[in-house]
């Protein structure tokens, strides 16, 4: 038997890796676990109104009714179909304007004093004057929702295409690249961690800001169902709406977001994974 055909057994990594993913999520949700836990007796222990604050088993019900009619998957639906579009399109736009600042000093200065004034009104500021251009409905919300997005984003593009060292940018020129190749090859990748780490930073101002509009500008949607829930003084609903808030921007943020970002840097950002 030849040297080449033994292999020392490897190490079962993927067990190990999935009882430290395990842990992390113990970790993760103790914390919550730990809040309902208190939520609960604090409730019973003071015997407080179910107008003022309502028991988990209250919410609970809630939930379940919600659940059964529909009327909390077409709130979803609504809610998550409007962050997708408007920061899509805040995406769209963003990315390209941040990488003509990052590259022109001239678009940079002429433009930044205006980022600097916007950035501070971008999300709810928006959302009178919204729904004066746009009426009560799916346009309002959505460019609630872009301005939320787009400030951020763009912003982040600027840093990511800014802190790309020349001397690299000299070498792949020296190399052939140029306009396209340039941009595609060279710019756009170093920028690339900073553009997803201001998408993933925007999205959670878009999430609050969707919420916020919804409660005034809309018929349908998980802070119109918080609005509608108070006026029948329906606090369980309304605790229930928000930990399904919560939930979703949790989902989001650690499946997908996080993820994303930590990949993005490993790859482009020049760190190792451990």
């Amino acid at each position: 038997m030849s040297s080449d055909s033994f292999q020392p057994p490897r190490p079962a990594l993927s067990g190990v890796s999935g009882y430290r993913r395990f842990v992390a999520s113990v970790v993760f949700a103790a914390p919550l676990l730990a809040l309902i836990a208190l939520w609960e007796v604090i409730v019973r222990t003071f015997d407080v109104n179910p107008r003022v604050f309502p028991d988990v088993e209250s919410v609970v019900r809630a939930g379940l009714e919600t659940i059964q009619d529909g009327t909390l998957i077409r709130h979803i639906g609504a809610s998550l179909g409007r962050v997708a579009v408007g920061t899509s399109l805040a995406i769209a736009v963003s990315i390209p304007l941040g990488v003509a600042m990052g590259l022109s000093r001239g678009v940079s200065s002429f433009l930044t004093p205006l980022f600097r004034f916007f950035s501070v009104l971008a999300g709810i500021a928006w959302i009178p004057i919204a729904t004066l251009w746009f009426g009560y409905g799916f346009g309002a919300i959505t460019f609630v929702i872009f301005n939320a997005v787009f400030f951020v984003v763009a912003y982040n593009t600027l840093l990511g295409v800014s802190s790309i060292p020349l001397p690299l940018r000299r070498a792949a020129a020296s190399l052939g690249a140029s306009g396209w190749t340039m941009l595609t090859q060279v710019i756009l990748p170093g920028a690339l961690p900073n553009i997803v780490t201001g998408v993933r930073t925007g999205l959670g101002f878009a999430w609050r800001g969707l919420i916020a509009a919804e409660m005034i500008a809309t018929n349908v949607g998980l802070g119109y169902m918080l609005f509608l829930a108070r006026d029948f003084y329906r606090t369980e609903v309304i605790v229930f709406g928000m930990i399904v808030i919560g939930i979703i921007w949790l989902v989001l943020d650690r499946l997908l977001l996080a993820p994303l970002e930590r990949a993005t840097i490993e790859r482009w950002g020049m760190v190792v994974r451990t």
